[in-house]
């Protein structure tokens, strides 16, 4: 039934005991009259069951029946109204419940969408701060090795003016051969201490080939060291003294084998004249 309808039913009982008046008797007769056959077949049954109890229970007055049901007519909105409490009560809690649910779901969700922000950001500022890092380490590794040419190239330069201050140093040149006429080199020479050669416009060697310099003494070619030219043909080798070689009498430079060879064997690119 609607909530609209419920006053006529509890009207129903006071209707089958002649109960009602004034308004209460009026109305319900109208509605009666409107042919409510919800109205109609509850006045049957109050009808049928007073009818029911008058015959079961001849012996009791009439008026106990009249009060039973008048009390079970005054009982019945009571017990609506609370049942109707805790049915309020009831989809109250539920409605809290879920008013709760949704409002904890929707702070839950709000958190972690922030500390999803949060995670975005910080991985991305540690992207960033390991990028500044490789990036610092890339220019102190190459800080490091232009330091330590530079520390090489100081060294390289004292030892050739201590070279070029000693009374024995000689300074032999090297003219290009039939390979490379046009390649040319110079030796900073001393007996005691070794020296320095400088080579330019060599041609790059071929894979598994190397420039060796060779000290010709009394005739024989001794394995001076080896060397390789950057992109523009240049290259510079220091010289370690020759054990128990006084005089050379010529410097060459020949390709050999990588690794290099105890004999000349290859092409002759560099060669001084005789001393």
């Amino acid at each position: 039934m609607s909530p609209a309808h419920e006053p006529f039913d509890e009207l129903v009982a006071g209707h089958v005991l002649g109960a009602l008046e004034g308004e209460d008797a009026s109305r319900f007769a109208a509605h009666l009259a409107g042919g409510c056959a919800a109205c109609e077949r509850a006045v049957i049954d109050y009808q049928e069951a007073l009818a029911r109890a008058a015959a079961a229970v001849r012996e009791a007055p009439p008026a106990r029946v009249r009060h039973a049901l008048l009390r079970r007519v005054g009982e019945a909105p009571a017990r609506r109204a609370r049942v109707g409490r805790a049915l309020a009560w009831t989809a109250s809690m539920a409605l809290a419940a879920g008013i709760a649910a949704v409002v904890s779901g929707s702070w839950v969700r709000a958190r972690l969408d922030q500390l999803a922000g949060e995670a975005a950001g910080l991985r991305a500022e540690l992207a960033a701060q390991v990028q500044t890092v490789s990036e610092l380490r890339r220019k102190l590794d190459e800080q490091e090795k232009t330091l330590t040419l530079v520390k090489a190239q100081a060294a390289e330069q004292e030892r050739t003016l201590a070279l070029l201050g000693d009374p024995e140093t000689r300074l032999v040149s090297l003219a290009g051969l039939a390979p490379r006429p046009q390649a040319q080199g110079r030796i900073i020479w001393n007996a005691r201490a070794g020296g320095l050669l400088v080579a330019a416009d060599l041609p790059p060697p071929p894979a598994g080939k190397i420039y060796e310099l060779w000290a010709i003494a009394g005739g024989q070619p001794l394995p001076a060291g080896l060397f390789t030219v950057d992109a523009e043909g240049k290259a510079s080798l220091t010289v370690a003294p020759l054990a128990g070689v006084a005089t050379v009498d010529v410097f060459a430079v020949t390709l050999e084998p990588a690794g290099g060879v105890q004999s000349p064997t290859g092409a002759m690119y560099l060669a001084s004249k005789k001393a």
